[in-house]
């Protein structure tokens, strides 16, 4: 999907989930651009989700939230957002980080070493976090609020020690599948929308590999919060943009 795509209006008026890039800044009119409304001010319809269509809710675990062993800044604020957009959606995926605790990700199991500092692998440069969302425990755990009886499908990742797993479709040697886009792709789903946490590492990395296997990808912003590594959510933020990825804010799904 080409960034300059425009929304595409079905017979009733409504936005198809199916063009979900737009340019920012401008909006044509018989020929001519004009001003694009300010975000959350914009008067067309709802976009329409449909059967081909899925929503990807990356990580939201009790270690990513206030409290937990890894918390991402108001991560529990995504829940709300999360479960009404969920409504809306035939296809639901929910991802789950579940790491072993001798994972190669953690800094304790590396001497000297704290988290935030970065080690080199054999699959590339990996930054090393405090223990968190260790299999069987808490923390691994659904935050308590999400409702997780509309999924189809859980795909934990991160399981394997001696590599680590931010996207929901490769582990982050870029080759190790996941399972999830053989069962995209099977199921024929065309448009990935994504949310969770965090904004700048799982969330980022799975939307980056649904784009690049083919897949129309929008981030839902306010169903998402970000770490923010050294400006890593405005890198995020240019990935997406040079990506044709679409951020999209939850009102336009409402």
């Amino acid at each position: 999907m080409h960034p300059d795509c425009r929304p595409v209006t079905n017979s009733r008026g409504g936005r198809t989930a199916s063009a979900v890039a737009k340019m920012p800044g401008k909006a044509e009119t018989r020929g001519q651009t004009r001003p694009a409304p300010p975000p959350g001010t914009s008067n067309e319809p709802a976009m329409q989700i449909s059967d081909r269509d899925v929503l990807l809710v990356i990580d939201v675990q009790n270690d990513f939230c206030t409290g937990g062993a890894l918390a991402v800044p108001g991560g529990e604020k995504v829940v709300p957002a999360v479960n009404r957009i969920a409504q809306k959606f035939a296809n639901v995926v929910l991802t789950q980080d579940w790491h072993p605790r001798d994972h190669v990700s953690f800094a304790s199991n590396h001497a000297g070493k704290q988290p935030i500092q970065a080690i080199e692998l054999d699959y590339g440069t990996q930054v090393l976090w405090p223990a968190h969302c260790v299999q069987g425990t808490s923390g691994a755990e659904f935050h308590r609020d999400l409702d997780v009886v509309r999924a189809n499908l859980v795909v934990r990742k991160g399981f394997r020690r001696g590599i680590d797993s931010y996207s929901a479709l490769f582990e982050n040697d870029k080759r190790t599948p996941t399972g999830l886009l053989g069962y995209l792709r099977e199921r024929e789903l065309k448009t990935v929308f994504v949310a969770g946490l965090a904004l700048d590492f799982c969330v980022r990395f799975s939307a980056e590999d649904a784009r690049k296997a083919g897949f129309e990808v929008a981030v839902i912003e306010d169903a998402c919060r970000g770490i923010d590594l050294d400006g890593s959510v405005a890198a995020t933020r240019r990935s997406f943009r040079d990506l044709g990825i679409s951020m999209v804010s939850l009102e336009a799904l409402l």
